[in-house]
């Protein structure tokens, strides 16, 4: 009789479902997995260590490159863990701009992984209109910080700069005529407000769009109920944050639990799955985009109704304006300091964490007194979530294990670190 043994099989790092350099290597019983081991490390980028050889103000800019779907979000967190040690007050207005952006950096995040995994199971369509979207908010990104991705916007006592007044245009070419162009920069007559207002009026109807294609699709359903499920113990065991514990049915969710900025003061819901498997997590994020949506309107309003600072007057951590630093020897003083050398931050220990779009994505700090941290540790979401793959796969065939790692949103920058 022949000899019937599992077979082993690699799944990427150059898969167009692996999400990046993940390495799957699967031990199969025909089509059924029977083990998976993720092999992480190939995109490994020693941020930590890179954030301990310069001054604290430099390494704003390589939070956006952790995950880099979800950049701002990687920022807040940072600077949370510096204001605790510097125990800076950060201006209301700046609060209620940095919580605004996190939400839509939540819908950005979203919409990929929406995307990117209606994509991985074989809906096409979705990802089309997911990319629409985002290039509305990627506009907003670049009118606030000049880069559509990497925004180095949050600073240590507040944001970078105010609002703009206006937003970017297309103009003629030789692909748009004058009529196209009008209809194009109807919304962008006004201000960034303005534009993100007519955003959050318009978006509903495109998460109507995506939910029309998807939730009660047959295929959509038969590829992710039942797949995947996590029980609310286990899920807790394993480290689970953000939606992938509350599609297990876990209402756990840092901006109600453990409120920062002016989260209290906003009004919205946190969406909770029953099952714990990929449909109800598809769920919850689907969810998560109207509930973000709620409180970018509600971020909208406020700022049109206050204006104010932005960021402390603190030129011991904030550099003074370029026209002040021009005219007066004290502030070009400041200027010279800050980017030569940054700020001394008092010796002690902080832990700040935000509610990132894939689960709590903490910043632990250690100062010696210097003006470089002793030890940064960053804890990702993706890695705990990428550690239970294992276990989520067992059973199941491969084609659910591109379902599974789609529905883990994971992104490697974060992961490898």
């Amino acid at each position: 009789m022949a000899e019937i043994r599992n077979y082993t099989m690699n799944f990427g790092p150059q898969h167009p479902s692996a999400h990046g350099v993940l390495r799957l290597v699967l031990e199969l019983d025909g089509e059924v997995v029977e083990r998976a081991d993720p092999h992480i490390g190939l995109l490994h980028r020693a941020t930590e260590k890179l954030a301990e050889t310069k001054p604290y103000n430099q390494s704003i800019p390589y939070m956006d490159r952790l995950d880099y779907v979800s950049m701002m979000a990687n920022e807040h967190a940072y600077v949370m863990a510096l204001e605790k040690l510097l125990k800076v007050e950060v201006p209301i207005r700046a609060q209620y701009i940095r919580v605004m952006f996190d939400e839509l950096t939540r819908i950005l995040n979203h919409l990929l992984w929406l995307g990117a995994h209606a994509l991985d199971i074989g809906a096409m369509t979705v990802f089309l209109y997911a990319f629409r979207e985002r290039e509305d908010l990627m506009d907003a990104y670049e009118a606030v910080s000049g880069a559509r991705m990497h925004a180095t916007y949050y600073r240590v006592g507040g944001v970078y700069r105010d609002l703009p007044d206006s937003m970017p245009r297309y103009s003629v070419s030789r692909w748009h005529d004058e009529k196209d162009v009008a209809r194009m920069n109807a919304n962008r007559e006004g201000t960034l407000l303005d534009f993100l207002g007519d955003f959050c009026r318009r978006f509903p109807g495109y998460v109507d769009d995506y939910e029309t294609l998807l939730t009660d699709n047959r295929i959509w359903k038969q590829r992710t109920v039942g797949i995947g499920v996590v029980s609310p113990e286990r899920a807790l065991q394993l480290g689970f944050t953000g939606p992938m514990l509350r599609g297990s049915g876990v209402e756990w969710d840092l901006r109600k639990k453990q409120p920062y900025e002016v989260y209290d003061k906003l009004d919205f819901d946190i969406p909770v799955g029953v099952q714990g498997d990929c449909y109800d997590r598809y769920l919850v994020r689907v969810e998560e985009m109207r509930q973000s949506n709620r409180i970018v309107t509600q971020c909208i309003d406020w700022l049109r109704k206050n204006p104010g600072p932005v960021i402390v007057s603190d030129h011991k951590v904030v550099p003074p304006s370029r026209e002040e630093m021009k005219a007066d020897m004290e502030a070009l003083i400041h200027h010279f300091k800050l980017f030569t050398e940054g700020y001394s931050v008092p010796a002690g220990e902080a832990y700040a964490a935000v509610e990132h779009p894939k689960g709590e994505f903490g910043i632990y700090l250690v100062s010696d007194g210097a003006n470089k941290p002793f030890r940064v540790k960053i804890r990702a979401p993706g890695f705990a979530h990428l550690a239970a793959l294992d276990e989520m796969t067992r059973g199941h065939m491969i084609a659910d294990v591109v379902a599974i790692i789609g529905t883990q949103d994971i992104v490697f920058g974060e992961v490898d670190r």
